[in-house]
């Protein structure tokens, strides 16, 4: 047997990807007495770079030193790619720098320039890149393909636009390819101007580029845009494939549109993509996201293989809807499945159990995490159990638990304290976490607010004047609280007190007569609907507000009216929606920044979690303000269930037994 059969055979392993088949060949050519050529080496090369065998590419450059093929072109760049491959750059460079061909070859410097880009080599993709430009070598589109990428980091924007500009110089702009790699670079870097610009300036548009432009708007966390692109998309008749619809599907999921995520699906299995684990795992969260946890769960459980992704939306999905127990048996039953759980779910784990005071499971797992698991806890896990600790009212055990950190506490954590300050009063703890999480977060301007509301509720103005003194020297502007719900398709956005919606006057006809219904409810009622009454006379015209209201002139009977709100409900509204729940036919569902709240029947899902704990430090505050000292105690929930008292103390210091004081409901 000659080597043109083997060679021919060697190829088409390769291109198929079969690599370790390919090997075998190679061996077996070796065994039949046939020599290897220069068109023999590159498969052979690039099969042992794919597997990766540093060994096996060892040997086979041994035998291109031998053969004599060690100037061929094509064998020099698969040594420098395989060497790349391994992240053995020195040996790389090593084969570039012996060879004095290698200095004059457009192929040589482009296997280098990206074997230095896989391996984030930026400064050494630099020089090499202007050495290849001293020695008056061409560069083309495949040069510029490695190199752009490497600049796909924000600190290297500015870099990444003087390579744009030499591409326009050498009219490299114009290849297809690299306009794609530039779109891709700008949006990675978060300059999406830039990228849709060019975008836009692009006469023709493959799938590439829109599912580049797509999943930068997406990444970005531009979701109306991704939507509002993707409808360009259809109707320039480009069909999207599983990456568009991911990217699609994420952003359905922040925004809360259900009706277009159901389309999209409905596109997914016209496209026989839905057995694809991504897409389904999109689905799930999408759906979970969307408020419609039912259909999240029969995705879940019609999938045939159950990857840690999935379980991770599923649980992370009830969770966020309140049903931590639920959550719980999940994660649980995932163990049991032999699936090990990874840090995103242990992160949705911690959640759950935090927005539903299952606190003594979180600390468990978090145990768990660390002594079975054998993983370390990073600050996404420490950030969720200082919230969970900070609910419950454990605030120093939450100080603690950051300073023995053993990774560096970021904002999040200094974050999830200063929120527990806030629910729990805390001005002195509160003022340490703002002191730290500014430091991580300056121009954050939720935290410069978060401390302000604690300062205002503990009466502190001069705390207040400073924190507004502060965002004012800092250029910081408080964002607008909006809200927003879809109808036909079409998200309609409220901002608070919004009067610029077409039907503004039916909308403030119907919220002056739900307020009137509600209050006149509470009204009738015993003590504490009378003390729920007069936290109604204060309330204002929230956007969420208006949004449900909305839904409720433009729907059915007994249909489900999903809003989502950029921040956290306030105790007021919270109060009127399960006022509201009581009067109509349908189901109120509400997203804020935290969490679901599901309203029926005069009722909550949250069962009042945080409401509660307001009107308990509010009985506390006002038995302080009679000289009463008290300390909190009562229930095994760490105080987030209605059982929860406040125990005046007795003249001796001592508590009195809970079980003789009436709980607050």
């Amino acid at each position: 047997m000659t080597w043109i059969p083997w060679n021919t055979q060697l190829r088409e392993l390769a291109k198929q990807c079969q690599y370790l088949e390919a090997l075998t060949l190679y061996r077996q050519m070796l065994r039949c007495g046939s020599s290897p050529n220069a068109f023999s080496f590159p498969f052979a090369l690039k099969s042992s770079a794919s597997l990766p065998l540093p060994l096996s590419g060892q040997q086979l450059h041994c035998q291109v030193i031998k053969s004599g093929c060690s100037q061929e072109p094509f064998v020099l760049t698969s040594l420098i790619s395989m060497y790349c491959k391994f992240s053995s750059l020195g040996n790389a460079r090593k084969v570039f720098d012996e060879n004095p061909i290698s200095n004059q070859l457009t192929v040589c410097y482009n296997a280098l320039i990206s074997g230095y880009a896989l391996n984030s080599r930026v400064f050494d993709v630099i020089a090499l890149f202007c050495r290849m430009r001293e020695m008056g070598v061409s560069v083309n589109s495949v040069t510029m393909l490695g190199l752009v990428p490497v600049f796909s980091e924000p600190g290297y924007i500015s870099v990444g636009m003087c390579f744009h500009c030499c591409c326009v110089k050498l009219g490299l702009n114009l290849d297809f390819s690299v306009a794609n790699c530039l779109v891709t670079m700008y949006v990675k870097c978060g300059a999406i101007e830039f990228g849709r610009n060019l975008f836009d300036e692009m006469p023709k548009k493959g799938l590439i580029t829109w599912n580049a432009m797509i999943s930068g708007y997406a990444q970005n966390g531009l979701a109306a845009d991704v939507l509002e692109l993707y409808r360009k998309m259809e109707t320039a008749g480009v069909c999207p494939d599983a990456v568009t619809f991911v990217g699609v599907l994420s952003s359905c999921a922040n925004l809360g549109a259900v009706s277009v995520g159901h389309e999209v699906e409905q596109r997914i299995e016209s496209s026989r993509l839905d057995l694809n684990p991504f897409l389904n795992n999109a689905l799930i969260n999408m759906y979970a996201r969307c408020g419609n946890l039912v259909k999240a769960r029969a995705i879940f459980d019609g999938m045939p293989v159950k990857s840690v992704v999935s379980w991770t939306a599923i649980i992370g999905g009830y969770g966020m809807h309140g049903y931590g127990e639920i959550a719980v048996e999940l994660f649980n039953e995932m163990i049991k499945s032999g699936i090990r759980p990874d840090g995103a779910a242990f992160v949705s784990v911690l959640c759950a159990c935090s927005h539903a005071g299952l606190t003594e499971k979180g600390l468990e797992y978090f145990s768990e995490m660390k002594m079975k698991h054998r993983l370390q806890p990073g600050p996404e896990h420490y950030s969720c159990v200082v919230d969970l600790l900070g609910r419950a009212g454990r605030l120093n055990e939450a100080l603690e638990l950051i300073k023995s950190m053993q990774v560096k506490p970021d904002g999040a954590v200094w974050g999830a304290l200063l929120g527990a300050c806030k629910i729990h009063r805390n001005v002195e703890m509160a003022e340490l976490a703002f002191e730290r999480v500014i430091e991580f977060e300056p121009t954050n301007i939720g935290y410069y607010v978060l401390l302000s509301n604690i300062y205002s509720e503990a009466e502190n103005l001069e705390g207040v004047l400073k924190v507004r003194v502060m965002m004012r020297e800092r250029k910081l502007k408080k964002d607008p609280g909006f809200s927003y719900v879809e109808y036909k398709g079409r998200v309609h956005l409220f901002l608070a007190g919004d009067r610029s919606h077409p039907q503004k006057k039916e909308i403030y006809r119907m919220v002056d007569e739900l307020e009137a219904l509600v209050k006149k409810l509470a009204g009738c009622k015993d003590n504490e609907e009378r003390r729920n009454k007069e936290a109604l006379l204060g309330m204002g015209v929230h956007s969420e507000k208006l949004a449900i209201v909305f839904g409720l002139l433009n729907s059915e009977p007994g249909t489900e009216i999903v809003v989502i709100k950029n921040l956290r409900m306030c105790e007021d509204c919270h109060l009127f929606f399960k006022g509201v729940s009581k009067i109509v036919t349908r189901q109120l569902v509400v997203r804020d920044a935290t969490r679901f709240h599901h309203f029926r029947d005069g009722h909550c899902s949250c069962k009042d979690y945080c409401t509660k704990i307001d009107l308990i430090l509010k009985l506390r505050n006002l038995l302080e303000a009679c000289g009463v000292p008290v300390q909190l105690g009562g229930c095994k929930c760490n105080n987030m269930c209605s059982n929860a008292v406040w125990i005046p103390e007795n003249e001796t210091g001592s508590r009195e037994r809970a079980d003789d004081q009436p709980a607050i409901d």
